[in-house]
């Protein structure tokens, strides 16, 4: 699955004004990109929205992802939407949209990789499975650097399936993205690829101070890598020198492993 990172990473110190600006210029990147890929879908999400979205994660887990007067209650933060248009993007396929209207004005949310495309069913929730995929597509969209990077992103769903072509164009293996976003606080996870020792596009120059807690080698913290050189079921906590996880180490199922050209 390719996505492009398409729009400035610390829009914190941005007005809505250009909050909405910045989703045209994503929308154009979608379009110059859509014959190279399976499904597209923009990658700038700021770690300064991606914290503030409790309102909206206690709304989305008790209803369904369609309008609803709790949705709709709890995106009158621009920042609230800015997440929701990745957690849209993550869950639905590409050919799903909703539509929210606040105070008189209509949002449109595209969908767009579909790891979680029941949740937009009349009545649909997002069950346990939904929360862990949808919170690894998501936190594998932070952008810390602000620069448009093309990423290819795997994983253990179906929705996430790559061609050879895109194996072969998207080699590099950056890390492991998981945990859960719609606790409070929120769950971020990463692991590294085997032998990193950075993860310049999310955590920046350093990885102290990272948006994500970066557990260690995904290696140790995960299950054995795929064919798609994806980790599948990483935890919070890696293997001991017995190659054992502790007791109350977590797993996630929804990680998701992004590639670099």
């Amino acid at each position: 699955m390719i996505v492009v990172l398409s729009a400035p990473g610390w829009m914190g110190c941005l007005g809505e004004a250009d909050v909405e600006e910045l989703g045209v210029v994503a929308q154009e990147a979608e379009a110059s990109n859509a014959l190279a890929s399976n499904a597209l879908a923009s990658n700038a999400l700021t770690t300064n929205a991606l914290a503030s979205n409790a309102l909206l994660s206690n709304a989305l887990t008790s209803s369904a992802l369609t309008s609803s007067s709790l949705v709709t209650d709890a995106l009158g933060d621009w920042k609230a939407r800015s997440v929701f248009k990745y957690i849209v993007s993550c869950a639905l396929p590409a050919d799903r949209h909703i539509s929210v209207t606040i105070d008189g004005t209509t949002y449109g949310y595209d969908g767009g990789v579909g790891v979680a495309q029941s949740w937009g069913d009349p009545n649909g929730h997002c069950d346990n499975n939904c929360v862990k995929w949808v919170s690894g597509c998501v936190l594998s969209r932070v952008n810390y650097l602000g620069v448009p990077v093309p990423l290819s992103i795997r994983g253990n769903q179906g929705a996430l399936s790559s061609s050879a072509t895109e194996r072969s164009a998207y080699p590099n293996r950056e890390a492991t993205y998981y945990g859960d976003i719609f606790q409070n606080p929120q769950l971020r996870y990463a692991c590294l690829s085997p032998g990193a020792t950075s993860d310049h596009r999310v955590c920046g120059p350093s990885l102290q101070g990272c948006v994500m807690t970066v557990v260690g080698a995904c290696d140790d913290a995960c299950d054995g890598v795929h064919a798609d050189g994806s980790f599948p079921n990483c935890r919070d906590g890696v293997r001991d020198a017995k190659n054992k996880f502790s007791p109350g180490v977590t797993s996630f199922p929804g990680a998701i492993t992004v590639f670099l050209q």
